[in-house]
């Protein structure tokens, strides 16, 4: 019995000294944590915090890109994703289902604001075992005007989630120039520029997202006597362009229909504001959607600065203008057409224009003789001095314009062949925004003005303006006299008789330019063959005397069929954008010389001297075919009404004879053929290349009249010489 007793105090001594321990043990670890406020390694402080304190994200947005006059070209939207809820879980109430109830009804109805078919959303609503379902790209970046109207058809189980995303309401808009965004492949949440604006001023247009931190109790409330803590969002910068969206529209659609029509590999197009060097237009086809980015593939490269090539002959108008300026120009002088000598090797003229004839130099310009320019550059120039002129040009470096990725062609200038051929626009290679850039010093006197498209760039809601860009004079390669005359000169090429640029006149303005047809290097550093193998291209400004606008356009290797030419895509974009945007900008028309409507007299049984000199006086072209002194017929017929400088062709009362028609138009054929009673027959398109008739042989009615018809641009096939260079007419 005492035994026992004994060992019942020892074991309550144990369990009490036990007990004791575990006190003392947890008293311990109590004020442990009291005094250190760790746990396990933990700060408890922050575990309590991370459970309490509740983050919400205050979205920013990212800065809006406008053009000139303000209207939005990219900014940020809220887009939705339509959701479905498919597990019956989710209804508590059978009255207020929260899941898709009736599929087929609900997938009826979807399909109005869905561009899916009707199936395919009926096929994802029945999905089994899917809690929710999505609709692919057609149910995300949904507008909140087709949200709304979803919404208002109260279809259970359909809900939404919002997200921002990059709005381009423009479409197809300067999409090179503009650019897209994308998010981060590392981080979602962040959208970065890949193109364009958008990646050249990132840093400038991205945003940073605030946060909104506050306690709260279990249920998610804010804890009494807590304050909120607020870090505001930083949207980005917001940045104006010189881009005028109602011109670069007039732009995009004339170069949309010459895309379909001509299918050419390539359209580049820049219209610039001559007095201060801002782009006002700027379009290419490839060109894809900055929203769906189709097309994206095609190219990655803005062509007008990240492209060169072989200009052609627009490179005559910087040619001109250095013979101008050192006053080598005459243009009544004279000299030989047909080709000019490098040493073993020769320049040739193009088809277009007759070898072995004297012509005046301002003749040549506007017939675009190669000979003509390689003899200013070469002779009378001189090649070290015209050089000097390529870098005042400054076609041997960078314009420096605000867009990524700019690159230089490369002059070639070594050997005499590349001086001369440089002359005329083959060999070296300049950018399309080199040109733009050289053209502005003779549209604006003699100062050439740094090309730019961003304006400025501000605070979001603010007037403050963080950058903005003023307009820089790049050079002065010429005067203000030489910009004149280069201008008078390059606006002949537009209206005299046998100019290259007839397709580019403009109704109530006249117009200065210098049309290029430049060839291509194919395999092996030889030049494509072929009727469509060229870049075409024209390099105009208007109006004349005071030009408000300096537009490039070049089309690279367009299907041409059915007699059409070089010409006629690019006079399908440049005259009615041109046109266009004058009118836009409230330029009011000129008025025009050589632009009066007459109607023409009765010539018959005048004598022929009198009728020609009554002909001239009145401003036309009398062209007579016969050796008699009295005039029996004339076509067009009395009471035609003609424009000034039109052909009038006089029969007389003797034998007939051919006229030389090289260079007419096929109307003035058709002319002569009705008159003389010829049967006509015609190839090819454009103006008269080749007739069968001898000029001033005798001719008789029912006689075969047969003539081939070229475009300016067009050449005929020939077999080069080893060391021979030559260009297509221009």
């Amino acid at each position: 019995m005492q035994n026992k007793q004994k060992n019942m105090k020892s074991g309550a001594a144990l369990l009490f000294l036990i007990f004791g321990l575990l006190f003392f043990v947890l008293i311990g670890r109590f004020l442990y944590i009291q005094v250190t406020g760790t746990a396990g390694g933990e700060v408890l402080a922050s575990q309590v915090a991370k459970k309490y304190e509740k983050t919400q994200t205050i979205e920013a947005e990212r800065g809006t890109i406008y053009d000139e006059k303000g209207e939005v070209i990219a900014e940020d939207t809220s887009s939705y994703t339509l959701l479905a809820v498919l597990d019956k879980k989710m209804t508590t109430d059978p009255k207020h289902p929260k899941h898709v109830k009736d599929p087929e009804m609900t997938a009826k109805k979807l399909a109005n604001y869905l561009d899916i078919d009707e199936q395919d959303i009926y096929e994802r609503l029945t999905k089994k075992g899917a809690f929710q379902v999505e609709f692919g790209t057609a149910g995300r970046d949904l507008s909140n005007e087709v949200k709304t109207k979803i919404e208002k058809l109260n279809l259970p189980g359909i809900t939404f989630t919002r997200d921002t995303k990059r709005f381009y309401p423009n479409g197809v808009f300067a999409s090179h120039l503009i650019g897209y965004v994308e998010r981060d492949s590392k981080n979602e949440k962040e959208v970065i520029g890949k193109l364009g604006i958008e990646r050249y001023l990132n840093s400038y247009l991205k945003e940073e997202d605030g946060k909104l931190t506050y306690d709260s109790d279990k249920w998610g409330m804010l804890l009494p006597g807590r304050e909120e803590q607020i870090s505001p969002p930083k949207n980005g910068k917001d940045v104006t362009l010189t881009i005028d969206k109602k011109i670069q529209t007039f732009l995009e659609d004339s170069i949309t229909k010459v895309q379909k029509e001509y299918k050419p590999k390539e359209i580049i197009a820049i219209v610039s504001n001559p007095k201060t060097g801002e782009i006002v237009a700027m379009a290419q086809r490839p060109t894809f959607h900055p929203q769906t980015k189709e097309g994206l593939t095609d190219t990655w490269h803005n062509l007008a600065v990240e492209e060169s090539f072989e200009p052609g002959s627009t490179m005559k108008t910087f040619t001109l203008a250095a013979a101008v300026e050192e006053g080598k120009f005459d243009p009544n002088a004279t000299f030989t057409t047909g080709s000019y000598k490098v040493g073993p090797s020769k320049i040739n003229d193009h088809s277009g224009i007759r070898r072995g004839k004297q012509i005046t130099f301002l003749e040549g310009v506007q017939s675009s003789s190669n000979v003509g320019f390689a003899t200013l550059a070469m002779d009378k120039i001189g090649p070290d001095r015209f050089r000097e002129y390529l870098t005042k040009f400054g076609f041997d470096k960078p314009t420096g314009i605000d867009l990524p990725n700019e690159i230089i062609g490369k002059i070639q200038y070594k050997y005499k062949i590349e001086k001369v051929t440089t002359a005329f626009g083959q060999g070296t290679t300049v950018t399309p925004i080199q040109q733009i850039q050289a053209a502005s010093s003779i549209a604006n006197n003699g100062k050439m003005m740094k090309p730019f498209v961003i304006k400025e760039i501000s605070e979001r809601n603010s007037e403050k303006v963080i950058k903005k860009t003023n307009p820089v004079v790049a050079g002065e390669p010429i005067s203000p006299e030489t910009a004149k005359k280069v201008r008078e000169y390059l606006g002949t090429v537009i209206t005299a008789k046998k100019g290259t640029g007839k397709k580019y006149k403009i109704d109530g303005y006249e117009v200065a330019g210098k049309t290029g047809t430049a060839q291509i290097s194919g395999p092996g550093g030889r030049y494509l063959t072929g009727h469509n193998n060229y870049t075409f291209s024209f390099l105009g400004m208007a109006p004349k005397d005071d030009p408000q606008l300096v537009m490039y356009v070049a089309v690279k290797q367009p299907q041409l069929v059915g007699g059409k030419g070089g010409s006629d895509p690019l006079s399908e974009i440049f005259n009615p954008v041109m046109k266009s945007s004058l009118q836009y900008l409230n330029i009011k028309p000129a008025n025009l010389k050589n632009q009066g409507v007459k109607k023409i007299d009765d010539l018959s049984e005048q004598s022929v001297d009198a009728a020609v000199q009554q002909l001239k006086s009145s401003g036309y072209e009398a062209v007579t075919i016969g050796k008699g002194d009295r005039v029996v017929d004339q076509a067009p017929k009395a009471g035609s009404m003609l424009l000034e400088g039109e052909k009038v062709i006089i029969k007389t009362d003797g034998a007939m004879t051919a006229p030389d028609m090289h260079g007419w138009s096929l109307r003035d054929a058709m002319k002569v053929a009705s008159l003389a009673k010829l049967n006509l027959n015609t190839s090819g398109g454009g103006y008269v290349s080749k007739q069968n008739l001898k000029p001033g042989s005798s001719i008789k009615e029912g006689d075969y009249c047969i003539v081939e018809l070229k475009n300016p641009e067009d050449l005929t096939k020939q077999t080069k010489k080893k060391g021979e260079k030559d260009e297509v007419n221009d």
